[in-house]
């Protein structure tokens, strides 16, 4: 069977070498060889950057893994919720290879906040990486906005929602903590994704906040997250406008040392692909 560790990619090299080192912990987990691969888009990495080693891609992958005989694979989602690329590209890709190398097995673990019930190790993370960024940053763990990418399907976003309850309990009454995203739709009808960042800040900014710190609910850094991506840019413009304001921001949920323990257990349970 080939296990594979799979995110949606990102053209950043940073991004990739960061998925390969998650899958080498969890292969010392598991006892298996877990193979890092992206749905799309890492394939045009640059290869230097990723020490002369091209990322892989799911359709490219399994063709390859066919092509030498494999017929057992076992996808390990790197995804908070169930978004439109589990349920609609990797069923897409998995239909197109069966048209061209016969029926074959492919099973997946459940995503990381599998709902109603959650995952308490997710929580876990963020409110450790909370804590963390206001102990390193000398802030007060008093004004915290968690920040997911944004979505226009609402159960990802209900991921968010559970997420910030449970947090909420965590942290107690003396904490605020607000949602927001880092880019949405702009209908109404996609409202349900809650407020921009930016304007999120914004309006903290002119309540009198002075300090607050960005919780990321994001997994690996690329063109949104970590330096130089777009949540460091808006948190920065922000700060520009408002001088008083200082924003800290979280590490990344992928940084964390459990999260393997989280996707060692989805290495068991099972649902179709």
């Amino acid at each position: 069977m080939a296990i594979l560790l799979v995110d949606n990619g990102s053209k950043r090299a940073a991004s990739t070498l960061q998925l390969r080192a998650l899958a080498e912990r969890l292969t010392a987990q598991v006892g298996s060889t877990v193979y890092p691969v992206s749905l799309q888009h890492a394939d045009r990495a640059d290869v230097a950057e990723l020490h002369g080693m091209p990322a892989d891609v799911l359709p490219d992958f399994m063709a390859r893994q066919l092509a030498a005989g494999v017929r057992d694979f076992r996808i390990l989602p790197l995804f908070f919720a169930d978004s439109r690329a589990l349920t609609s590209f990797v069923p897409s890709v998995i239909e197109k290879l069966r048209a061209q190398y016969g029926d074959f097995a492919c099973s997946m673990g459940d995503v990381l906040c599998p709902l109603p019930d959650g995952e308490p190790r997710l929580v876990q993370i963020l409110h450790e990486h909370a804590i963390q960024t206001a102990r390193v940053n000398n802030l007060p763990l008093q004004n915290l906005l968690l920040v997911d990418h944004g979505s226009p399907e609402q159960r990802v976003t209900r991921v968010r929602n559970h997420l910030a309850e449970q947090l909420r309990a965590r942290l107690g009454d003396d904490v605020r903590l607000s949602e927001a995203v880092m880019e949405r739709r702009p209908d109404s009808q996609y409202d349900f994704n809650g407020p921009l960042l930016s304007d999120c800040l914004h309006e903290m900014a002119e309540a009198g906040v002075t300090r607050v710190i960005v919780v990321m609910q994001f997994l690996l850094p690329g063109r949104h997250a970590g330096p130089g991506g777009d949540v460091d840019g808006m948190c920065r413009e922000v700060m520009r406008k408002h001088p008083d304001l200082r924003v800290a921001i979280s590490p990344l949920v992928g940084e964390h040392p459990l999260l393997p323990d989280i996707l060692s257990s989805r290495s068991i349970s099972d649902q179709s692909a």
